[in-house]
């Protein structure tokens, strides 16, 4: 095979998966590009990883010499398919990889999955009466370039952006493939609450919060720390552990430890500095572990939370039950009140303390959402992802039945 040939059924597809240049631990999607790729392996699709751009990036590049380069090494690779995962922090927006459909050669079907898409547009002066007559011909996309319009499929993990990619362009070729955690259960569930526990200087009833993810000022971490003084005024043992790494590509080095003190000196200001523990960038099989010990988890997105979150998959996976804020149009997949219990407010700590302490004080809701969180998180696996994109590959790549 080889440079879009058909295939057989039970083949091997090669696929030159295209992505950003960030580390798995600075980025969130670089971190899904390698668990899918490990995915599609285990479901005979061989994935090769090419990066935009250097991995571990010093100075002396430029974003269109690593596009070209990138089109390079996918030429020289002859793949099946060709898979590009976008997203415009991914590229530290710029506009250049969105040129890659036209460097490439003809033969490969290409395919871009939308991670991010709906807010941003390159360059961002031209007012969208001139946007959409190129992006209905399907000539140009704002915020992809050629990349969607070139597209034989687009996939998206979530219906509003379906919904915008069909709005935007008529595009009949677009695929929903949900996502999956960011961590995976270890299966540490036996002896973690006390392992964590004696690690943390805590109590065995102690109640233990966790928040996981990048931490990030729109993920409301300032909140949640605002919250713990009223919290804790009835469970003086109480102790959030703040799972995840600051550097990230939405938030680089300098500012990432600008709000680090930002937060260390707000725990401080509000008495709880003993309470909270920042754990940084952690192994996955540790992020498991400290899932596995929190009696609540807590994401108070500014923004709210849907299933778009590998974060919020992740807590699910650990059947931990969850305080969400919820977003002004909420996520249909995500039933409050079945599989997390919502915040009823965004930005408010005194909201996040209430939603936490209810949680903490019923232990039937808590067995109810962990069960629920579990089901739902079952319908979010890598197999299931791997096994959509087979299913999409070999959609490309085989021949239509021929005419009597």
């Amino acid at each position: 095979m080889g440079n879009g040939g058909a295939v057989a059924e039970g083949e091997r597809i090669r696929v030159a998966m295209v992505h950003g240049p960030a580390p798995a631990e600075h980025d969130g999607v670089g971190d899904y590009v390698g668990r899918l790729v490990a995915a599609l392996g285990r479901d005979g699709v061989e994935a090769v990883r090419v990066p935009v751009g250097p991995e571990r990036a010093g100075t002396g590049w430029s974003w269109l010499p690593a596009t070209l380069d990138a089109a390079r090494r996918v030429r020289r690779l002859r793949p099946d398919v060709v898979h590009v995962q976008f997203a415009p922090s991914v590229y530290r927006f710029s506009g250049f990889p969105g040129l890659l459909p036209l460097l490439l050669e003809a033969g490969a079907p290409l395919v871009t999955t939308l991670h991010e898409y709906g807010w941003w547009a390159v360059p961002g002066w031209v007012p969208d009466r001139l946007w959409r007559p190129l992006e209905r011909r399907r000539l140009w996309d704002r915020e992809t370039g050629r990349l969607v319009p070139a597209s034989a499929r687009v996939v998206v993990t979530n219906g509003a952006h379906a919904c915008q990619v069909r709005l935007r362009t008529g595009a009949d070729g677009v695929v929903e493939v949900p996502l999956a955690p960011n961590v995976v259960d270890h299966g540490r569930a036996a002896g973690a609450r006390a392992r964590v526990r004696a690690a943390l200087g805590m109590g065995p009833r102690d109640p233990l919060l966790a928040f996981f993810g990048f931490v990030h000022p729109v993920k409301g971490v300032r909140q949640l720390i605002e919250a713990l003084p009223a919290l804790r005024a009835a469970r003086p043992g109480l102790r959030l552990l703040v799972v995840g790494g600051f550097t990230s590509q939405a938030l680089p080095e300098r500012e990432a430890l600008a709000f680090h003190a930002e937060l260390d000196a707000l725990a401080a200001r509000h008495g709880v500095a003993e309470a909270v523990t920042f754990t940084g960038h952690l192994p996955a099989a540790r992020v498991s572990e400290a899932l596995h010990a929190a009696d609540a988890g807590v994401l108070p997105f500014t923004a709210g939370v849907t299933t778009k979150s590998g974060a919020l998959l992740t807590m699910l996976a650990h059947g931990l039950p969850t305080a969400v804020t919820v977003p002004d149009e909420p996520d249909p997949a995500l039933p409050l009140g079945e599989a997390v219990t919502a915040v009823a407010a965004r930005r408010d700590p005194e909201a996040v303390a209430d939603a936490v302490a209810r949680l903490l004080d019923d232990p039937a809701l808590r067995r109810r959402l962990a069960a629920e969180a579990l089901r739902l998180a079952a319908r979010h696996s890598w197999p299931r992802v791997a096994a959509a994109h087979r299913t999409l590959y070999e959609s490309l790549l085989t021949p239509p039945p021929a005419d009597d």
